[in-house]
């Protein structure tokens, strides 16, 4: 069944009390400004439809004016002359600043984009986890190295920031991503200016007033961190400026394409994640709960919106029908509801827009002869009868060569293999790489499974959103992107070594 085939709710409850949203402003060089540049649309609750207000950008007077500030502070040199514990020192008090409203932020990405509480609360953790694990780092110094010579003389090589840094996000957890980019950024050094998506501000916009308010307090520099708004032309404006020095980009295949274009002009280093098209592997001797479970795990997090959810399911052939009826068996026990509501499982996606986007990904994969197989209940009466939801759908029956691109949404691919050397090439047969699963019985065998499939993280009999280890790398293939991003490593992103000491010997051609 797909879209008004749908068994309808009985008439649904007042929504949960919504928090209030916060106003949209710029912060530049330590002044706030509503951000009064119209985007040509308007913001929605996700749950109901309604509009809430036209979207709205910094102008590009003020991004200029953002960058310049950047800019000054990085050639003062104060902030990153600041001894590295001091640094850490600051860090830690924007965490507990950004603890204390970690609560009123959850409720705000949940109520904009559509996610629900139960999942915004746990990623909350990273809102001030980001700042405290910068901190972290910077007290084990991993800014500077030495290297002793023979001649007992030391080298030292110690990582600079590259200079002033843009961390632009999008809308599917953007206060969790956004904190853990400018605590990187501004932990390396780096002057930092902040771009949120324009379908889903109001949650950075609030982490930003509260980072902004904590290192003013610590009498960091006005232009150290900065926060704008808008859609693509905001975001060229900022990451195409020269005296931008790095870019953290998260988002799309076009958008990020466009980024990586503006950098390699002016030969900056750019962190990539572009998403995937990620296989979930179900080996022939898989507990078939534990399939259901993982599929629909990946079909549901963050509304099927995120970077590692399902896009293709590969299983067994003579275990195809039973496979799929169990995970539509799942699908009916979620239950579909207003983001707020503590039991809801499932919520609508971010914009009408993005929904429209997904019913057609979907539907041209029914054109090319699939079969949609939903099982979950939307609310199609009461309050949240015009919102954006959509049922989690697996599509069987469509040729591997159409199922290649990714979709962003809870639609995923089912893909029947004789051999597992045949599962393995449908896990490869896709031009991305970023996530993929392995559910089996035997772990070795799975294991050695995960070991073949090009994918920056493989993981075996799991489906959480959280990543393997705190410290492993999250890296990526091919149009997922490239430049790793971690706990680690997005701090040594933003910075670069510098080599020196006293080499005490001349090149053998010289003259005496």
């Amino acid at each position: 069944m797909i879209g008004s085939d749908q068994p309808s709710l009985p008439d649904q409850p007042a929504l949960p009390d919504q928090p209030e949203l916060p106003e949209l402003a710029d912060l530049v060089d330590g002044a706030w400004t509503p951000s009064d540049a119209p985007l040509g649309f308007d913001l929605e609750d996700p749950a109901t439809g309604a509009v809430r207000r036209p979207a709205a950008g910094t102008p590009p007077d003020r991004i200029e004016a953002a960058v310049a500030a950047a800019s000054a502070v990085h050639e003062a040199g104060s902030w990153a002359a600041l001894p590295a514990p001091a640094r850490a020192d600051v860090l830690d008090g924007v965490a507990e600043a950004v603890e204390g409203v970690a609560a009123e932020i959850c409720a705000l990405e949940s109520v904009t984009t559509g996610v629900p509480i139960r999942q915004t609360t746990p990623l909350g953790v990273i809102l001030g986890g980001a700042f405290r694990l910068a901190a972290a780092q910077l007290r084990q110094g991993p800014q500077s190295q030495e290297f002793h010579r023979e001649d007992g003389r030391i080298v030292h090589a110690e990582r600079l920031p590259w200079g002033p840094a843009a961390c632009v996000v999008p809308w599917n957890a953007p206060a969790p991503m956004a904190a853990h980019k400018v605590a990187n950024a501004l932990a390396a050094g780096c002057p930092t200016i902040l771009k949120p998506s324009e379908y889903a501000p109001h949650g950075s916009q609030r982490l930003a007033a509260v980072i902004g308010a904590a290192l003013a307090a610590a009498y960091a520099p006005a232009g150290v961190f900065q926060l704008v708004h808008g859609g693509a032309e905001a975001g060229a404006a900022l990451v195409g400026d020269p005296r931008i020095r790095a870019v953290s980009f998260t988002g799309g295949l076009a958008a990020g394409r466009a980024v990586a274009t503006a950098c390699a002009y002016d030969i900056k280093p750019v962190q990539l994640e572009l998403g995937g098209n990620n296989p979930l592997v179900v080996l022939p001797d898989a507990d078939v709960a534990d399939v259901a479970r993982a599929a629909v795990d990946l079909l549901s997090t963050l509304n099927g919106q995120w970077c590692r959810a399902l896009g293709r399911l590969i299983v067994p052939a003579d275990r195809h029908d039973e496979i799929v009826g169990a995970i539509a068996d799942r699908l009916a026990d979620l239950v579909a509801g207003a983001p707020l509501d503590p039991a809801t499982d499932l919520g609508p996606l971010v914009h009408s827009r993005h929904l429209a986007r997904v019913v057609a990904a979907r539907d041209d994969l029914l054109a090319h002869g699939g079969t949609a197989v939903t099982g979950t209940t939307l609310p199609v009466n009461g309050p949240l009868a015009g919102g954006n939801f959509l049922a989690p759908t697996l599509v069987t029956g469509v040729a591997a060569t159409h199922t290649e691109d990714e979709i962003f949404g809870p639609v995923a691919a089912v893909h029947p293999y004789a051999t597992v050397d045949e599962a393995v090439a449908l896990a490869n047969g896709t031009p991305y790489g970023l996530e993929a699963y392995v559910l089996g019985a035997d772990e070795e065998a799975a294991l050695a499974v995960a070991r073949r499939i090009r994918a920056g993280e493989v993981k075996v009999n799991g489906s959480s959103v959280l990543s393997l280890h705190l410290f492993s790398p999250r890296p990526a293939f091919g149009l997922s992107g490239y430049g790793e991003e971690g706990t680690a490593e997005t701090l040594r992103f933003f910075t670069n070594p510098r080599v020196v000491g006293v080499e005490g010997g001349f090149a053998l051609h010289s003259r005496l």
